[in-house]
């Protein structure tokens, strides 16, 4: 049997990873090298879990809510719509996604930009409120978009990640779907069982049905 095709939607994560500004960039040490009585190298990795492809855990945004290592896996792995709404910005709204609402799967990623940028900017598109209030409406369990956050970098409020909350949704942000066609995928994007933080790099990929 041939291997179904692959798409990597995780940017690259290293010492060149633009962090959100305030947070915690990647840094990275030797614990040990190759050499004379020692057998491995061994890395120390200092970094926010927001950094690059990630899972926010509802902690990030509500004292008292679920760590990322306690939130159920399901929604992380299955079917997943990609949605393109490129060059739409700021916001992801509802009349965005209308061409591809037929048949829902219960995750949806949605592609704002022809590439993802490499450098920080607070100019990214992200979701407005009422657009993750009619994807729960429809049985979404997993919102995903391919910028820095699903709330403008500049509110305080973060209204999308409080409607997420609401409806007990899992999120995906920073992925890279540069070349992700319109259209349905399998979608494996586990986080790590971090059983205080409050989100979790993770690899995502998505794979043809």
């Amino acid at each position: 049997a041939t291997m179904k095709k692959l798409w990597d939607i995780s940017p690259a994560l290293g010492p060149d990873t633009p962090p959100f500004p305030g947070d915690q960039a990647y840094e990275q040490g030797w614990t040990a090298r190759i050499g004379p009585g020692c057998p491995v190298n061994l890395t120390a990795l200092t970094l926010s879990p927001h950094l690059g492809a990630h899972a926010d855990a509802p902690l990030h945004y509500a004292d008292g809510a679920p760590a990322i290592g306690a939130v159920a896996l399901e929604p992380y792995l299955g079917r997943c719509r990609v949605i393109h709404a490129i060059g739409r910005g700021p916001l992801v709204k509802p009349e965005h996604l209308a061409h591809a609402l037929a048949d829902l799967p219960p995750r949806v990623l949605v592609r704002t930009c022809e590439r993802a940028p490499a450098t920080w900017s607070e100019d990214f598109v992200a979701y407005a409120p009422e657009t993750i209030e009619l994807l729960a409406a429809r049985g979404v369990r997993l919102v995903g978009i391919d910028s820095q956050s699903v709330d403008p970098a500049t509110s305080k409020t973060l209204d999308s990640h409080h409607v997420l909350l609401k409806h007990d949704l899992r999120v995906l942000e920073n992925l890279v779907l540069d070349d992700v066609p319109e259209g349905d995928y399998e979608l494996i994007a586990l986080p790590l069982k971090l059983v205080q933080a409050c989100a979790s790099p993770v690899r995502a990929i998505l794979r043809e049905l």
